[in-house]
């Protein structure tokens, strides 16, 4: 009877876990909807202002002689990663580290062993795992998604700017998971800073002219900053919706686990229930046996 408790035990805890596993899918769920339709809606703009900005910036001296675009020996690495603050998503936060670190040891592995590779963490767990590694890591931006907004990524994006403006960073690198659907994250390392000026396709020629008002000058001013921020707003939105479609399927997967594991405990439960009625009726008829011999 004592295994009898422990396994009757052990499937209400088991139907508990069910309970919270599927309330936290249907959450995740509501919020992926309301994540899906942000990252939705910025997506064409976000890519209509790369375009205009690679067009402008094609014929602009002032866009070549931009802060943000000037090259310089690598001695200084930053890499923002962008994580969740919580988990319970699968391996969503751990495969952005795994992406962070190898890009580090490939890329900027002279670097790291000097100890000039600094990490910007947007996201708690992002923070926790390269602390973990060692690395040093600015948490002023963990944060973010506590008030998710352009605001709060904008603060983020002009820290990374104004540092590497200011030469104490030659190349900032954005690392995200970008979002496809609700079963599919893809791990991207983006280049953020200096600017890459992306070559137009073989046999295509930009054949645009534009207007500007009130001059070409202080429109790419204007133009490359913001562009820039745009950027890894958009890299958070991408993170934001690809974590709650990541902890869904976690949650749908830990559901189904759970029932499985249900059903094994109520057949043991059923089993073990049974061989001591079995048992019980045994000693019975034993005993009535003996009484009757007697």
């Amino acid at each position: 009877m004592a295994n009898l408790k422990e396994v009757r035990n052990r499937i209400v805890s088991v139907n508990s876990t069910q309970q919270i596993t599927k309330a936290m899918k249907m959450v995740a769920a509501a919020k992926l909807r309301r994540a899906q339709d942000a990252i939705t809606q910025m997506r064409p703009y976000a890519q209509k202002l790369s375009e205009m900005l690679g067009t402008v910036s094609a014929g602009a001296e002032s866009a070549t002689d931009s802060p943000y675009k000037q090259a310089r020996p690598v001695q200084n690495v930053l890499m923002i990663l962008v994580t969740s603050d919580r988990g319970l998503c699968g391996a969503f936060n751990t495969n952005v580290a795994k992406a962070a670190v190898a890009r580090i040891n490939e890329q900027y592995a002279d670097q790291a062993r000097r100890g000039t590779v600094q990490v910007m963490a947007i996201g708690k767990k992002g923070a926790e795992a390269m602390a973990r590694r060692g690395y040093k890591v600015n948490t002023k931006h963990v944060n973010t998604f506590g008030n998710l907004s352009f605001s709060t990524v904008r603060e983020a994006a002009e820290e990374a700017m104004d540092q590497f403006v200011k030469g104490q960073y030659d190349v900032v690198e954005v690392v995200y998971n970008e979002f496809r659907n609700v079963a599919t994250q893809i791990i991207r390392v983006e280049q953020m800073l200096p600017i890459v000026s992306t070559p137009a396709p073989a046999g295509v020629t930009a054949n645009v002219n534009y207007t500007f008002e009130p001059g070409e000058e202080e429109i790419v001013t204007e133009l490359i900053p913001k562009t820039l921020k745009i950027q890894l707003y958009k890299a958070v939105l991408e993170s934001n919706a690809s974590e709650h479609g990541a902890r869904m399927t976690a949650m749908d997967k830990a559901t189904e686990n759970a029932g499985e594991l249900l059903k094994e405990l109520k057949l043991i439960y059923n089993r073990t229930r049974q061989a001591a009625i079995t048992k019980e009726i045994l000693e019975i008829v034993g005993g009535a046996e003996a009484l009757a011999s007697s």
